[in-house]
């Protein structure tokens, strides 16, 4: 396969270590700061350097560009909207699940209150 230079990696190494494994590690930490009561602003910098480490294991591993400002961006971009999305699934299902008397879901990531 050919190195898409936007990427900093090609399509495949992409899809399977940055979506796939290194968004298993995302989803971890969103699950991780819900359950633990952290405001949701604490996944950019956690995100952040998931996708400096990330940037570097496709260098390490897999022979993609290291310094690759785009490939950086893209990959942090994407782990951020896992880990944002696990939190709030996770938080919504805390809440309803902790406080059953006063929230219901309103869907996969958001709890109203009860009769409203």
């Amino acid at each position: 396969m050919g190195n898409i230079s936007i990427l900093g990696s090609d399509l495949v190494t992409f899809i399977l270590f940055t979506v796939v494994f290194a968004g298993g590690i995302a989803f971890m930490t969103g699950h991780a700061l819900a359950v633990t009561w952290r405001p949701i602003w604490q996944v950019v910098p956690y995100s952040l350097l998931l996708g400096a480490a990330e940037r570097f294991f496709v260098y390490a591993l897999f022979g993609g560009e290291l310094l690759s400002i785009t490939g950086y961006i893209i990959d942090t971009i994407v782990l951020m909207m896992i880990a944002v999305g696990t939190y709030r699934a996770t938080l919504a299902r805390r809440m309803v699940v902790q406080y059953p008397w006063m929230f219901e879901r309103s869907g996969l990531f958001a709890w109203r209150k009860k009769g409203a």
